[in-house]
């Protein structure tokens, strides 16, 4: 069961590192604004995906796995650059941990029924 703490939290640490993503991708090389706009939307998307889960992990793998599938409509385009494509999967996984960090441990906004790690 979710809680709408736990949905509003992920989300908005989805939109966060979605803004972080998209300048650190801006910084090397042009994009588009709808590439940008990509980023912070797919990266939002993580954090509202996280929120409403109820898939039955500890925390960090709940993180990693979701933030590699939600990550992968994003790097299937950029097969023609396989450093880009791997970079965002990477960070897919980067991303998703730190909103399950975040969303689980520092607010305490853990799904309903599932117990701590450890």
């Amino acid at each position: 069961m979710l809680t709408l703490k736990r949905v509003l939290i992920a989300t908005l640490c989805g939109f966060i590192f979605g803004i972080i993503c998209m300048l650190l991708a801006s910084s090397n090389s042009e994009i588009t604004l709808l590439q940008r706009w990509m980023i912070i939307v797919g990266r939002t998307m993580l954090g509202f995906t996280i929120g409403i889960s109820a898939l039955r992990l500890v925390w960090w793998q709940h993180g990693l796995v979701l933030g590699f599938i939600t990550s992968i409509p994003m790097a299937l385009p950029l097969l023609d650059n396989i450093g880009i494509m791997v970079g965002t999967l990477v960070m897919g996984l980067v991303y998703g941990f730190l909103t399950e960090l975040i969303t689980s441990i520092v607010f305490k906004a853990r799904p309903v029924g599932t117990k701590k790690a450890g």
